[in-house]
C-alpha cells in the first residue's frame, strides 16, 4: 500500500514540471512570433506599399494579443493560485535567517524568466512564501533578496 502511494506521488511530481515546461515553451514561441512579425513589419515599411504595412501591423497586433492571452492563462493556472504555506504569513527582510523547513524543496519554485528576476546563483535558491519570492542562501538560510507580491497577479 505504501509503495503504491509513493509511486503515485512520484508520477504526479514528474507530471507538474512537464506541464509547466509546455506552457513556458508556448510563451517562448509566442515571443519568437512577435519578433518575426516585427521584422516583417519593418520589411513592409521599407519595401512594401501601405497595404503590406497594414497587413503586417495587423499580424503583429494579433501575435501580441496571443502572447498576452497565453501569459494570462499561465498566470491563472491552478498551480499558482491560492497557494498557502502551512504556517502564518510573516514578511521576511534581507539578512534574516530562515529555518531549513522554510526553504525545503516543496517551497522552491522552478526559476522562470517571466518573473523578471535573475536566475539564482550557486548556493542560492528562490523560495515562495505566500505571494513573496525570497532569494535564500541554501547553506546558511540567510535571505539575500526579497521580491514582494511576486505571485499576486489579480
Amino acid at each position: 500500500m505504501k509503495s503504491k502511494i509513493l509511486t503515485a506521488g512520484l508520477i504526479a511530481a514528474m507530471m507538474v514540471p512537464a506541464m509547466a515546461q509546455a506552457q513556458t515553451s508556448e510563451l517562448r514561441r509566442d515571443r519568437q512570433d512577435i519578433r518575426k512579425e516585427q521584422r516583417d513589419l519593418n520589411h513592409a515599411k521599407r519595401y512594401g506599399d501601405r497595404h503590406d504595412v497594414r497587413d503586417a501591423r495587423s499580424d503583429l497586433r494579433d501575435a501580441k494579443k496571443e502572447y498576452r492571452e497565453d501569459k494570462r492563462d499561465w498566470r491563472r493556472d491552478a498551480r499558482y493560485q491560492n497557494y498557502r504555506a502551512p504556517f502564518r504569513y510573516q514578511p521576511f527582510r534581507v539578512g534574516q535567517v530562515l529555518r531549513p523547513t522554510y526553504y525545503a524543496p516543496a517551497y522552491r519554485p522552478a526559476w522562470d524568466s517571466r518573473w523578471g528576476v535573475p536566475r539564482a546563483g550557486a548556493g542560492l535558491t528562490y523560495v515562495r512564501h505566500y505571494d513573496d519570492l525570497l532569494l535564500v542562501n541554501v547553506r546558511t538560510g540567510k535571505v539575500v533578496k526579497v521580491y514582494r507580491n511576486e505571485f499576486r497577479w489579480r
